[in-house]
């Protein structure tokens, strides 16, 4: 496909980067380290850590793992915490070793644990105390040989940190018993001598960096194996795309969703550190109230979310007395932004949220709309730059402009390949270097992309196509609705057809009935687009960072 796109991106944004296939993250973090010394790098609960002393106490995380531990090069580190100080000393401690860092979600089952901890073959774990239960379940069941585990307050000075160590174990009794007799507490850590830390020979961008499972809404999850290049890439393009509103060394970004994450990983965590930038760590954002509260005390100008948390702000009666006056980029991304959420946004902050579109495959971003964008325009913006796009039909042939099909892309930020899984990664690549994204998409004749669905989720009602995100869209405009998720299932006349089903969360208060929810739908969409049935929910089933599982929905109904 023709780049159409490279002729309309935003001013100043180069067509292509020079990226040097030779430098590693550990280049990008000294070089970090050295510039902001000084800069606060780092703040949760109510104390920040310096650039220069993330530098120190990552030099003795590694200096832990090579030589407290024994662990090697290559080996693999799982790391399960949430928005912690812990975590980005664990992140750069495991690169600085270089180590393959395994992000693991610290709300994980034990069943989804296990398939993680067994398929990364990790060899030592950093895990949350909150969770260190679950971990205490399977360990038995893995290769895991070290258990370091911490409290919230372990980075924090002192008398802080007894205090919040003690109000979270006894007082808020939010860390259920747990036996695990190797265990190690985390600040063991901080016993190891910076001179003992030993930086890996002969690294380069090629060298595994992270191990990113997918989200596993789809059966069990799968590893994608991002390079220190794939990395650096994304944070590259980023950069550019974003640099032109960025003051190094000054911004200051709310970083509420989880840096194990990978659209926090890369632009949160990674980006912004180049460029000098205190990461505002958000440990429970489920807390609106709370987050909102931490945000007002700082002239914020970085905010990146999901729907699902722009929704959970805007409707928070606190939200509005925020001063938005320093804020200067909003982006979403992970799932769908829905358009009465960029309203409701806009008409708050007076800031649009610029949408973007990524996936763990891909380091994760693929594309952006320009930070310019004056309304919302229901697209997921332009491929990035030294990024390549194709949609593509069943057969792998090119559609038309305007059409729909498969979005395929081929660029630096896609990853080596699934871990340990060489026949996943054939499938899910094409012969000529395109990765098959699993989502279903357009591209106009300026090079903007719009989602339509995933592939797995479309919907088939008399033969005709019809998309769940299109149909929510239409559904969460009406006034009296606050969420809404739709799914294919099995019409009663015993043949093949589908009908749509539409799950529905009301407004407080709201008291609207299905029929009058399918006359909204009548007037906004074509016939076969209306759901036949609704079903009136108080939650959606949803993944760590909000998306809803549709695939939960099915399960249900069909179980039901």
């Amino acid at each position: 496909m023709q780049a159409i796109w490279l002729n309309n991106y935003p001013p100043g944004v180069p067509k292509t980067l020079d990226l040097d296939p030779a430098e590693t993250l550990l280049d990008v973090f000294e070089s970090s380290v050295t510039a902001w010394s000084d800069h606060p790098a780092f703040h949760n609960l109510g104390h920040s850590l310096t650039y220069a002393e993330i530098d120190q106490l990552s030099q003795q995380f590694a200096a832990y793992l090579q030589d407290d531990l024994g662990l090697d090069r290559g080996d693999r580190v799982a790391i399960m915490l949430p928005n912690l100080l812990q975590y980005p000393v664990a992140l750069f401690g495991c690169l600085r070793a270089g180590m393959v860092v395994v992000n693991v979600n610290p709300l994980y089952t034990a069943r989804e644990l296990e398939h993680q901890l067994k398929d990364s073959g990790a060899k030592a774990l950093v895990v949350y105390a909150g969770s260190a239960h679950v971990f205490a379940e399977i360990k038995h069941a893995t290769d895991i040989e070290h258990v370091l585990v911490t409290e919230p307050g372990d980075l924090l000075p002192t008398m802080k940190r007894l205090l919040v160590n003690f109000v979270v174990r006894y007082i808020r009794k939010i860390i259920p018993a747990y036996s695990i007799s190797s265990a190690v507490p985390f600040r063991a850590v901080l016993n190891s001598t910076i001179s003992a830390y030993r930086r890996p020979e002969k690294l380069s961008g090629n060298d595994l960096a992270i191990l990113q499972y997918t989200g596993g809404t789809t059966g069990l999850a799968k590893g994608a194996m991002l390079s220190h290049s794939n990395l650096l890439a994304n944070v590259a393009q980023v950069n550019a795309w974003f640099g032109g509103k960025d003051i190094p060394g000054k911004e200051i970004i709310i970083t509420a969703l989880p840096l194990y994450h990978v659209y926090a990983l890369t632009v949160n965590c990674l980006a912004y550190f180049e460029k000098g930038a205190l990461n505002i760590l958000i440990t429970d954002p489920r807390d609106t109230t709370g987050f909102i509260k931490e945000m007002s005390r700082w002239p914020f100008t970085v905010l990146t979310g999901v729907n699902t948390l722009f929704q959970s702000m805007v409707r928070h009666p606190d939200f509005a007395s925020l001063d938005f006056s320093a804020l200067k980029v909003v982006a979403a991304g992970g799932m769908a932004l829905q358009q009465a959420t960029a309203r409701e946004w806009v008409d708050i902050t007076g800031i649009q949220i610029t949408e973007g579109y990524g996936l763990s495959e891909t380091s994760p971003v693929v594309s952006s709309n320009p930070l310019d964008m004056t309304e919302f325009n229901g697209s997921i913006g332009l491929p990035f730059p030294e990024t390549d796009v194709s949609i593509r039909d069943e057969a792998g042939v090119e559609v038309a402009l305007g059409e729909a099909g498969e979005l395929c892309v081929r660029g630096p930020q896609v990853m080596l390949g699934y871990w340990n899984k060489p026949e996943a990664t054939a499938k899910a690549m094409t012969a000529d270097g395109f990765f098959k994204t699993g989502d279903l998409a357009t591209i106009d004749d300026k090079g903007y992309l719009r989602l339509v669905g995933r592939k797995k989720d479309m919907i088939i009602v008399g033969g005709f196509k019809v998309y769940p995100d299109e149909v929510e869209n239409v559904v969460t405009e009406h006034p009296d609705v606050l969420e809404a998720a739709c799914i294919g299932v099995p019409d009663d006349d015993g043949d093949d057809d589908e009908v749509v089903k539409l799950f529905v969360i009301m407004r407080e208060g709201a008291a609207v009935t299905a029929e009058q929810l399918r006359a909204w739908c009548k007037e906004n969409m074509t016939a076969y687009k209306v759901p036949r049935l609704v079903e009136f929910r108080t939650e959606l089933p949803k993944s760590n960072i909000g998306k809803v599982l549709r695939r939960e929905l099915r399960d249900e109904h069909a179980c039901g």
